[in-house]
């Protein structure tokens, strides 16, 4: 049985008024529609105003009260897989994605998840502890990665010189582009695994 195209969602990690998370998602939304074989959409937790985690369990044993929670979780069911835009905070992720990550469960599982990180080493360590995380969610992280670290940070930063993307592609284009092809090859495996469950 043929699968339809994978639906990916490109989640702002950050929500900072004065935040960069949007220019590298915008570079990332036009990298995965170039690639062709995903649908696509970019989620803001800025547009969803979810409270700090506050249930009497994880959604995995027990429903969600709050309505911003569970209007999160019923937008996250409808896609097969992930990109997180990673800010590095203290050498972790932002405790808007966090908490975002910690109000839903069974949304994640067994969905692979993808990261675009910046800051001055990429955000390398955000998204170590990012792929700790969705161990513990039971999604499949990526290998894969895109790193703004740097002096390809600077170039476009704010604080730097404010740049455009492009200025930078060619040194983070082949990372999105191995990353892509990773996540697809994920997002296929498991789309197909939880069809056999539904099906079973």
């Amino acid at each position: 049985m043929a699968l339809p195209k994978p639906r990916i969602a490109i989640i702002l990690g950050s929500t900072r008024e004065h935040r960069f998370a949007a220019k590298p998602a915008k570079w990332m939304l036009e990298q995965v529609q170039a690639h062709g074989a995903f649908d696509v959409e970019l989620l803001d937790l800025k547009d969803y105003d979810l409270p700090l985690f506050d249930e009497a369990a994880s959604n995995l044993y027990a429903p969600s009260q709050s309505p911003a929670a569970v209007k999160w979780q019923q937008k996250l069911a409808a896609f097969d897989g992930y990109i997180f835009v990673v800010a590095e905070y203290n050498h972790s992720v932002t405790g808007a994605l966090k908490n975002a990550l910690d109000q839903a469960y069974t949304e994640w599982a067994r969905k692979p998840a993808a990261a675009i990180g910046y800051g001055g080493v990429g955000a390398a360590r955000a998204i170590e502890h990012l792929r700790a995380i969705a161990v513990e969610l039971q999604m499949v992280p990526l290998r894969n990665a895109v790193h703004i670290a740097a002096g390809s940070f600077m170039k476009v930063h704010p604080m730097g010189e404010n740049g455009e993307m492009a200025e930078i592609e060619p040194f983070i284009k082949p990372a999105s582009d191995a990353m892509l092809d990773e996540l697809l090859w994920w997002a296929n495996a498991t789309m197909a695994a939880r069809q056999m469950d539904k099906a079973a």
